[in-house]
This record gives structure tokens, C-alpha cells and sequence, in this order.
């Protein structure tokens, strides 16, 4: 009997040309692919000429799916998980199928490839020395508390964040973080409409309230130890003027 596997694969945020040719092959050679939208990954499909079938396997069905599917891994499936866009289980489904595997000892394995979150950081001319990724914050339970724990956080910090919350997140992280805080938006990512907004997050936070944001943002934000290298190095120039 064959052995059965789950190869994790990451398809392209915006442009269909970044997507590599291994993650071509195993999505070919897969007896099945699950995927966060069918319609949505049907495209990428289509455009490469390729006919593996396909299940859904999203939020709301991954945790009453995942045993099951384990055991038709273990039973020999060769399964290729895939999401909208990006790499699966950062910020989007996949966790409880992988746990599911580990449970049963089949072979898993991931693919490097597309994510939002590295080119965005390199972009945004924050220090790329350490950062932390949080993903989305919290849009009601639990939002001001992470937001205060946050605030102190020496290292870059990466959020994700919806076109329609945009200047409402920008206003609630000066409001904790500080208006001064320096800050970017990198928006639209590989796409024709890719756009970087670099300042402070006041500053960022009036200017898309008169520029009405669109597509999906990364939200980058310096840290706090950051910020205190910076005045420090200011105070100590000061004195010696």
C-alpha cells in the first residue's frame, strides 16, 4: 500500500507567476487537493492546466474534517492543502489537519513559498533584526488587552488587517503605542495596485482616512527598544553640540 501524505503548499498572494515549479508538480501529482476556496483555487488550477480533484477545507468545517481526512492519509491519500493565498495555517486553515496527522505519524511536509509577511517587512524599511507576526488582531474579546501587552514589545511587529478596519487599527495602535510610533502599510502585495505607505501612525491614520483604503494591508510597526535606541542616540548627539 502506498504511504499516504499531506504536503503543505503555498500558492501565490497576488501574481500567478510566483508559485514554483515544485509546487506545480505536487499539486499534479497529488490524488487530492483541499482547498480554502474551490472557486478560488480553481483559477490558479485552470490557469496551469491542472486537474487534481478538489475538496473544501476551510474555517468552518476543518475542525469536523480533520480526523477524517487523517485517516484517509493514513490509508495511502496523497493530499496537497493549499489556501486562498499564501502559505496555509498563517492566518488561515490548516492546524487541526496537520495536529490530526502528527496523531497518526504520516509523513507531512511544507513547501517554502509565497507569504505576505517577509516581503512586506523588508519593504518597510523597519529593522528587519527581529519581529514579531501577530496576524489579525482581535476585532471586539481580547483586542484592547492584546493591544496593552503589545505596547511594550521591543520587536517589529507584522498584523494583517482588512481594508474596512484599516484607519480604525491604525487609530487604536497610536492610541497605545503612541501617535509618534513609525509605521508602514504595504498593500496589494505582487499585484499591479502594490503600494508602500511609510511614517508615523498619525500620520498614516490621516492619510487613509482621506484616501479611502482598498485591498489587503500588512501592518508594520517599530518596537519599543527600537524607538529607545533612536531618542537615545538623539539625546547623546544633543550633548555633544
Amino acid at each position: 500500500m502506498a504511504e499516504g501524505t499531506l504536503t503543505i503548499i503555498p500558492t501565490p498572494i497576488g501574481n500567478l507567476k510566483d508559485i514554483t515549479l515544485r509546487a506545480l508538480e505536487e499539486l499534479k501529482e497529488a490524488d487530492l487537493i483541499l482547498a480554502e476556496d474551490t472557486r478560488t483555487s480553481g483559477v490558479l488550477l485552470k490557469h496551469y492546466d491542472i486537474h487534481t480533484p478538489m475538496e473544501s477545507h476551510h474555517k468552518f468545517n476543518e475542525y469536523k474534517q480533520a480526523e477524517g481526512m487523517a485517516q484517509r492519509i493514513a490509508g495511502g491519500l496523497r493530499v496537497a492543502l493549499i489556501s486562498d493565498a499564501g502559505t496555509p495555517l498563517v492566518s488561515d486553515p490548516g492546524s487541526y489537519l496537520v495536529k490530526a496527522c502528527i496523531g497518526q505519524n504520516i509523513k507531512i511536509s511544507c513547501l517554502p513559498g509565497p507569504t505576505a509577511l517577509v516581503p512586506a517587512l523588508v519593504m518597510s524599511g523597519l529593522s528587519t533584526e527581529r519581529f514579531a507576526f501577530e496576524g489579525f488582531l482581535p476585532v471586539k474579546k481580547g483586542r484592547k488587552s492584546m493591544l496593552e501587552v503589545l505596547a511594550s514589545e521591543p520587536r517589529t511587529l507584522i498584523f494583517y488587517e482588512s481594508p474596512f478596519r484599516v484607519v480604525r487599527t491604525l487609530h487604536d495602535l497610536g492610541e497605545y503605542f503612541g501617535k509618534t510610533r513609525q509605521a508602514a502599510t504595504v498593500r496589494e502585495l505582487s499585484k499591479i495596485y502594490e503600494t508602500v505607505q511609510r511614517g508615523t501612525l498619525e500620520e498614516l491614520a490621516a492619510y487613509y482616512e482621506s484616501t479611502p483604503p482598498k485591498g489587503e494591508f500588512v501592518l508594520l510597526v517599530e518596537g519599543t527598544q527600537h524607538m529607545a535606541e533612536i531618542h537615545k542616540k538623539e539625546l547623546k548627539k544633543q550633548q555633544t553640540e
